[in-house]
Formats: C-alpha cells, sequence, structure tokens
C-alpha cells in the first residue's frame, strides 16, 4: 500500500479502478493545515492528464503493470499498429492522441515497450534515446556562431526537431524521446 507522500514523480499507482502514473508531485504544507501532496497525472490507459490534492490517510495499491517486448510496424492516418514480437499475427493499434508526442520517433520495425494492465496492452513507451536519420535540413549559416544557433530538421520517422548548425542532411542523431530533442551526433 502506497501513502499520499509515497507518490512522486514515476510512481504508478491504482485510483478509482484505473492505473494512474504521476507526472509530477509537490508537497504543500500550509499553516494550521494538514500537508497535502499536490499532483499532477497520467492515465495509462486513456492518456488523459488530471490534477489532484492527496491528505494523510489516502490510501492506494501499487500498480502491477508488466513489460514486455512488441514491434512497430507502422501508421496510417493517425492510427500506430504494432504486433507482437514473436508472433506477427498478433496485430493491435493506438490513437495518436494516447501515446503523446513519442509516437513520431517511432521507425518501421523498431522494438518498443507495451506495458499490461490486467493482460491486457494498455499503452507503448518508446527508447529514451533512438538513432535517427537526418532527412531534410538547410544548411548552416555562416557567421556569429559564438551563440551557437539552431535549425530546424526533418527525421526519417517524419519528426521535426531543433538541431545545431552543424548538422547536415543524411547525418545520424540521436534524439531523447520524452522531450523530443537533439542530444549528439552518433557515430555510424
Amino acid at each position: 500500500m502506497l501513502s499520499h507522500t509515497d507518490l512522486k514523480k514515476g510512481t504508478q499507482f491504482i485510483f478509482e479502478g484505473q492505473p494512474w502514473e504521476v507526472v509530477d508531485a509537490l508537497l504543500v504544507k500550509m499553516a494550521q493545515r494538514r500537508p497535502v501532496v499536490q499532483t499532477k497525472m497520467k492515465n495509462l490507459i486513456t492518456g488523459s492528464f488530471q490534477e489532484k490534492n492527496f491528505q494523510q490517510g489516502d490510501m492506494f495499491d501499487e500498480a502491477d503493470l508488466e513489460k514486455k517486448n512488441i514491434k512497430f510496424l507502422y501508421s496510417a492516418k493517425g492510427q500506430y499498429f504494432f504486433c507482437e514480437e514473436k508472433d506477427p499475427s498478433k496485430r493491435f493499434s493506438f490513437d495518436e492522441n494516447k501515446l503523446g508526442k513519442q509516437a513520431k520517433f517511432y521507425q518501421p520495425n523498431s522494438m518498443v515497450t507495451g506495458i499490461i494492465f490486467n493482460e491486457k496492452i494498455i499503452t507503448v513507451v518508446a527508447p529514451i534515446k533512438v538513432t535517427l536519420k537526418v532527412k531534410e535540413s538547410a544548411p548552416g549559416v555562416k557567421g556569429d556562431r559564438a551563440q551557437g544557433g539552431t535549425k530546424e530538421a526533418i527525421l526519417e520517422s517524419g519528426a521535426v526537431i531543433q538541431v545545431p548548425l552543424f548538422i547536415e542532411e543524411g547525418d545520424m542523431i540521436e534524439v531523447n524521446t520524452e522531450l523530443g530533442e537533439y542530444v549528439k551526433r552518433a557515430s555510424e
């Protein structure tokens, strides 16, 4: 059992019969009142966010979630299609809204992690860092680079991110999927 003080960023728990993950938590102590934990949490089944305050005495069960490797196949019209790693006949899909901004970094036939709750895959999580090829990028502008500027680049997955000026078309780069940001040039 988890108490209200155990609700920290990344904690997964059962609330109102569904699995939730704490995205942000803050312990607030007001004068002459009990401490309250203000949380922003994400429903792992629907993908929706909710802000909620929990007080002393609130108790929760830990979410019993399993992880399983699954393969991303393709995306079409806002739907992302996956299959089990060992059995391509067992296919399923998720809506783009449910997967969030990480979905734009999925490549066909790449491995991702499926989160299982009550023997059903409820969501998919991308690796934190992925290596992608720059498909399109404007040439870097010569001039004052003391400040280190950025430019827009289109990746092979279709994602658009900001990259340093020295990145060119065809370069392999590492991207943080949680933040949607350039990390470094990948060694080939």
